[in-house]
């Protein structure tokens, strides 16, 4: 059935959501560290949680900051903050206080759910931001008494000490919250959803907003279309592994978990055993996982001892597989690896479909409510079929700016054919069916385990350092991880004692730990254009001629 316009305004994640709770009231919506949360009970703590938000002072049109790992509290908190019409700013657990300091104050953000691990990391903020209220929780704050004492008295558990006052509340507490049955006005084209952080081409992450049209369109799309009839409804089991910060992992949680009726396994950590084990006793038929991530399930030693026979629906994103994986999996499982390929910006923008073997290199067919051309990035004019070109994405549905950054939205979006497309930065090539097949990246993104890290913002810190004058940083392949991340580095000519650990530290400091350059290499210049800009691709191109001399040798 096509999804029209106006069943898009009615029906948003949330609320499609409530109608599977009402369908499916006793299916178990999540199975989490071998706790079962119904659809009934899911939705009854959400809207505990709503209340519990509202009551504390969170409006709609708020931004509340979500900084926690997978864990049914993510989820809990997801759909509470969604019903009293606030945006979520769902940020990595592994950020450090420099970085979440940023975000909270660029996005407005005045509340913000954290681990008690991050506390000390919110707590270092709060004299510099605007937050009003911060919500602790655990792990395995969700989890019966028994469990939580096992885990204690095994030391399984991580504990963060937690200072409490009048604006430090309790996760768990909250949920005694009477549930909120207010009525919010939600316009789905003009009030947030969302605002995701990605990296910037200055130096600072850029804040995308996120409509509910928006998601609700790529979720329904995905749901109906992509699923369509291999979906059941109801009787369906879906892992989910990446972190649910992620567009790509939320996104597909929703569409195949939560609003399809069916039960989402939700992986705290990416244990290849756990995932294994997990797989394997609840039968779960649908997975998304990263490259890397197939790549060690392959390597790993016990995988004879696991029966994954009932994982069938196998998609991949993040990145593009390699084919040496691709090829493995297949053998051992007699089933595909299909692509799914989009970005914070444009959402989820295409699929391989199931039903055929995926090309090589394929990134899948455009879902129908997004519009994708290819073209040459310097003049703009769409490319023959079959040649390379810089691929641009718009809908009809989406927010087409960035938060607060009037310059980054003009360098990023450009009109064509008066229509607003986003430049998605990676290269393709279409084919005479509309499926696009990947080329390369834009030389300012790196792909580290699946995650996308920008080239900019590492430099950035890097020429904070009061040593640094210059820095350079690109990606090196590495068939484990997909790429690593190296620094070139000039130094000031009185620099004394500065080597690679300290500069390592220094990033470490102020960066996630997937940010942080593998290598670091000093010179005494970088190659610059005539007007000073950095030619970041002489030095990615002399990269890669001396992986190609090293893998002849």
């Amino acid at each position: 059935m096509k999804i029209s316009d106006i069943d898009l305004e009615k029906e948003l994640t949330f609320t499609r959501f409530d109608r599977m709770s009402e369908l499916y009231p006793e299916r178990t919506a999540v199975l989490y560290i071998g706790e079962k949360f119904s659809f009934a009970r899911l939705r009854d703590l959400s809207e505990r949680f709503a209340g519990a938000l509202a009551d504390i002072g969170v409006r709609k049109g708020d931004r509340v900051m979500i900084y926690i790992s997978n864990c049914v509290q993510w989820l809990i908190a997801f759909l509470g903050v969604q019903r009293i019409g606030a945006a979520i700013v769902p940020v990595s657990p592994i950020y450090t206080s420099f970085e979440i300091e940023y975000m909270i104050n660029d996005a407005g953000v005045e509340t913000v759910i954290c681990l008690d691990t991050n506390f000390g990391y919110v707590k270092e903020v709060l004299d510099k931001t605007g937050l009003k209220r911060i919500i602790v929780t655990n792990l395995v704050d969700l989890l019966p008494f028994w469990k939580r004492s096992l885990g204690v008295l095994f030391d399984k558990i991580p504990y963060g000490k937690i200072e409490r006052n009048s604006h430090v509340y309790s996760f768990r507490s909250l949920l005694k919250h009477g549930p909120f049955k207010s009525h919010v006005d939600i316009d789905p084209w003009k009030d947030l959803s969302y605002i995701l952080y990605t990296g910037g081409t200055t130096g600072f992450p850029k804040g995308v907003p996120g409509n509910h049209i928006g998601m609700t369109s790529y979720v329904n799309d995905v749901t109906d279309d992509v699923g369509g009839g291999y979906l059941k409804e109801g009787e369906d089991v879906y892992i989910a592994i990446n972190p649910l910060f992620h567009i790509m992992a939320l996104g597909l949680c929703m569409a195949i978990g939560l609003n399809k009726g069916n039960t989402t396994l939700l992986m705290p950590m990416p244990h290849v055993d756990a995932i294994l084990e997990t797989i394997q006793r609840h039968k779960a038929r649908w997975m998304l996982g990263v490259p890397a991530l197939y790549r060690m399930m392959l390597e790993n030693d016990r995988l004879d001892y696991y029966d994954l026979s009932s994982l069938i629906y196998c998609y991949c994103g993040g990145d593009v597989l390699p084919t040496e994986v691709y090829k493995r999996w297949g053998e051992r499982y007699g089933v595909p690896i299909y692509q799914v390929y989009g970005s914070t910006e444009a959402g989820h923008v295409t699929y391989t479909r199931i039903g055929a073997a995926p090309k090589p290199g394929s990134i899948g067919h455009p879902l129908k409510s997004r519009e994708c051309i290819v073209v040459d990035p310097d003049t703009l004019e769409k490319v023959p079929n079959g040649e390379s070109g810089e691929l641009l994405v718009t809908s009809p549905y989406t927010v087409k700016e960035y938060l607060n950054k009037p310059e980054e939205t003009e360098r990023s979006y450009v009109e064509i054919d008066g229509k607003i497309y986003y430049r998605m930065g990676d290269f393709v090539s279409q084919d005479v069916d509309g499926s696009l097949a990947y080329m390369e990246r834009s030389a300012d993104i790196i792909k580290h385990k699946g995650y996308r890290v920008s080239a900019s913002e590492v430099e950035a810190v890097l020429q904070d350092h009061p040593t640094v004058i210059g820095a350079c940083v690109v990606g090196v392949a590495d068939p484990k991880v997909g790429e690593r991340i190296k620094a070139i580095v000039v130094l000031k000519e009185d620099a004394r004692g500065v080597g690679g650990t300290d500069l390592t530290k220094w990033c470490r400091d102020r960066l996630a730990a997937y940010k942080v350059p593998s290598y670091i290499e000093f010179r005494d210049m970088l190659p610059k254009s005539k007007v000073g800009k950095l030619l970041r691709r002489e030095i990615r191109d002399e990269e890669r001629r001396k992986s190609s001399e090293g893998k002849k040798k």
